[in-house]
């Protein structure tokens, strides 16, 4: 029996796989929260690094915990679970949707192209939906809750920040995230041709006489290596965006710093070159999740 022809468990591939998603991303957020706090911190921190890769993320967690205590860990999980399993989910809906369409409702091979134009499409939508929650969600990491004008959750975070900063403050980083969705395009991509590949060496080894779903059982060592190896790639290439996105939605609540710290996207770039070089543009990637 081929994957079209298994019996939708919510009626459709396409609603299968968003509740995939919404549950993988709840599962992964609620794990890596503390790291995904940290690496948002050090990405707008302008400060040089003073210890070495594993010691900075232990210093780090440590004086999250001083400040606000083991709650300080999970501050900002909200926007952080809402906006990764709603990511998940509209991305695996349409990405699931294209596919069929692209197949015509077939089962056959997509190309390396009709793959990374799926997942990029996929990821554009996703990206213009999401971005407010993502706005919210880096200034409520980058805060302490008892800070004045500190965003105290989801909810009252969006809606401060379309009173006061209207659509572009909503759109902040909008640029980077379309950007970014060759993150998402050149990991899906690279899992699919390793996937491919995988399930084409054992057709030969198993030989003519084996099914198709025999050929196509893959381990679930061979899945966790696929998937970790396309992350690397994905991230290795695109990691430097993500440090400028943070920067540009990053505002500092403080009234010794009433103004965001970073104009454009131009002024990112230039000023985290000259001040910190190319490694500036790394900062956090151990915490990378």
């Amino acid at each position: 029996m081929s994957s079209r022809d298994t019996p939708a468990v919510f009626g459709s591939p396409a609603l299968d796989s968003a509740f995939c998603g919404v549950s993988a991303g709840i599962v992964s957020t609620i794990c890596m929260q503390p790291l995904d706090l940290l690496k948002v911190q050090l990405q707008v921190s302008t400060a040089p690094k003073t210890h070495g890769t594993l010691g900075q993320i232990w210093w780090g967690l440590g004086e999250i915990v001083r400040q606000g205590g083991y709650a300080g860990l999970y501050r900002g999980l909200t926007p952080n679970l809402v906006g990764n399993a709603s990511s998940w989910g509209f991305y695996f809906l349409w990405y699931t949707m294209i596919k069929a369409r692209m197949d015509g409702g077939e089962e056959k091979k997509l190309n390396a192209g009709q793959h990374l134009l799926a997942s990029a499409s996929s990821g554009v939508i996703t990206a213009v939906i999401t971005n407010p929650i993502w706005v919210v969600k880096t200034r409520m990491f980058t805060t302490r809750a008892d800070e004045t004008k500190a965003y105290r959750g989801v909810l009252n975070g969006l809606a401060t920040l379309a009173r006061e900063e209207g659509v572009r403050g909503m759109s902040k980083g909008m640029t980077l995230a379309l950007i970014g969705v060759s993150n998402g395009a050149i990991q899906f991509m690279t899992y699919e041709e390793l996937k491919k590949r995988r399930v084409d060496l054992r057709r030969k080894r198993l030989g003519a006489g084996a099914s198709e779903e025999e050929v196509k059982r893959l381990s679930n060592t061979e899945y966790i290596l696929m998937s970790g190896s396309a992350k690397l790639v994905a991230i290795g290439i695109t990691y430097p965006y993500q440090v400028i996105r943070s920067r540009i939605q990053y505002r500092p609540v403080s009234a010794a710093s009433s103004t965001p710290p970073y104009t454009s996207i131009p002024d990112v770039i230039t000023r985290t070159y000259r001040s910190e070089g190319l490694s500036g543009f790394y900062k956090g990637i151990a915490t990378n999740a």
